[in-house]
């Protein structure tokens, strides 16, 4: 095979090499292969003159004339196979002409050390489990196209070891969290993520529509609403891990799928949610990662220094001067374009500000922040602050310049829920979720909540740029194929 083959090329070349295989008695694709081990742990326990048997993809072929060294990889490694001709038979030996990179076989034989003291695999037998009918990504050096990477998830684990590490430590990341929250004694729950209504958020959801009930449906955008409904139901403490779906823009840090974590304990408030995001984060980055500073130069986040806390008006004045509260909404409008933002013609006060805390604010906040005490339009959901009705007892985690966590204290009197829920709707009673506030009628402890959004968590620690770096199979543009 040659570089200049194309894909059809090489296709061709590899079902002939698969004829071949089947016409010298081995089967292009075999069955269960019960293995010694995964490659790694048969490395880590290796004994010399010990039976083994092992399976995994064919990364290298070596020929050296009645010897071949072939070096197999699987999750966890690589090993090495020695296949002589006197050992395996010449039939056998014959047909490992019509390898090719990406198959994969299994072997069995006896462990031992080469003269290069390279722990390795005499084969006695080999079988073949599956044969790749397209080749492996540039000579296994890596995969450098990025769309095919996000497009074609398999071929990027197979050639980027580091991506492929990214995902297993988002794995142990997920079972930590789960781990962590059940030492605590919070109960794991599921709630549906199809909704007579989009609650608990503000955002655009997707619509879809339920045929047996001739009803319309939405994927949800948050599991706030019912989450509570248990809190009601007399679940101190719970939470949900699960997907959210929101059907608005692609970005960096925006996917319209994508993974949240919600919390919430009866009798807590926001300083709870702070305790316990700060304990979790910190176990996961320590127990999975094993460090707490993570990035470089402009992009370090450092989670051993205390924790910031600050007001978002506090914020404010420091990006946008000391008298941004004294001015009025035009004067606000006039300033915020001074520092170089689009303002709408129908923007109020609070999208104003929102639109400077945003844009200005967020990304100089690389180390954990705390931003505290927020506008009560933005937070709905939440509790007035006792000394100042205009703002509400909620924090937004900040961490390398994008937000991680709200936390709120949980609004629960049903009538001010009433009244903030329908200004929310402008008017319109379709938009108002009547089963929530029954439940809340009921009776809801005091409460703290939190969300924590999964991907961009990972992604700092992970230490990569972009969502789609942290998610298997992130949202792409359409195309015929993969």
């Amino acid at each position: 095979m040659t570089d200049e083959m194309n894909p059809n090329e090489f296709r061709a070349q590899r079902l002939e090499h698969l004829a071949q295989l089947r016409a010298l008695g081995h089967q292009p694709y075999g069955g269960a292969y019960p293995r010694t081990g995964s490659l790694a742990s048969i490395r880590a326990g290796f004994q010399e003159d010990v039976e083994a048997r092992m399976a995994g993809r064919v990364v290298a072929v070596r020929e050296m004339g009645k010897s071949v060294f072939i070096t197999l990889r699987d999750a966890t490694g690589q090993f090495q196979l020695y296949l002589r001709k006197d050992a395996i038979g010449e039939e056998s030996f014959k047909a490992l002409k019509f390898l090719d990179l990406g198959d994969h076989i299994g072997a069995e034989g006896v462990l031992f050390v080469t003269k290069m003291g390279e722990p390795t695999l005499k084969v006695g037998a080999w079988t073949m489990l599956a044969k790749a009918l397209l080749p492996l990504p540039a000579k296994w050096h890596g995969l450098h196209d990025v769309e095919i990477r996000y497009r074609q998830r398999y071929l990027d684990l197979i050639a980027n070891p580091d991506s492929a590490e990214v995902f297993r430590k988002r794995a142990l990341a997920i079972k930590a969290i789960r781990d962590f929250l059940f030492s605590r004694h919070y109960l794991e729950v599921e709630t549906p993520m199809m909704q007579a209504m989009a609650g608990g958020a503000a955002a655009t959801p997707f619509k879809t529509h339920y045929a047996a009930l001739n009803a319309p449906m939405y994927l949800r955008i948050a599991p706030e609403l019912y989450l509570k409904r248990l809190l009601v139901g007399g679940f101190d403490r719970v939470f949900e891990l699960n997907r959210n779906f929101r059907n608005e823009g692609l970005s960096r840090f925006h996917n319209p799928e994508f993974t949240m974590l919600e919390i919430y304990e009866a009798f807590g408030n926001v300083r709870t949610m702070m305790q316990l995001v700060t304990d979790l984060i910190l176990y996961v980055a320590d127990t999975v990662y094993e460090k707490r500073v993570f990035g470089e130069d402009a992009q370090r986040v450092d989670l051993s220094q205390p924790w910031r806390e600050v007001t978002y008006a506090e914020l404010i004045r420091e990006h946008a001067g000391d008298d941004w509260y004294a001015l009025d909404t035009e004067g606000r409008r006039a300033r915020a374009v001074e520092l170089g933002l689009f303002i709408a013609p129908d923007w109020n006060d609070t999208d104003i500000t929102q639109e400077v805390f945003e844009k200005l604010v967020e990304k100089t906040l690389m180390n954990p922040t705390f931003v505290t005490r927020l506008p009560v339009d933005l937070v709905p959901l939440a509790k007035v602050c006792a000394d100042d009705p205009t703002c509400v007892d909620v924090f937004e985690l900040i961490i390398g310049g994008r937000e991680i966590a709200p936390g709120y204290e949980e609004l629960n009197d049903p009538v001010e829920q009433r009244q903030r829920l329908e200004a929310q709707a402008g008017g319109d009673p379709d938009k108002v979720d009547e089963a929530f506030l029954l439940a809340l009628e009921h009776g809801m402890p005091p409460a703290g909540g939190m969300g924590i959004g999964i991907d961009r968590l990972v992604m700092i620690l992970s230490e990569v740029e972009a969502i789609r770096d942290v998610i298997l199979f992130p949202q792409l543009k359409s195309k015929k194929h993969g």
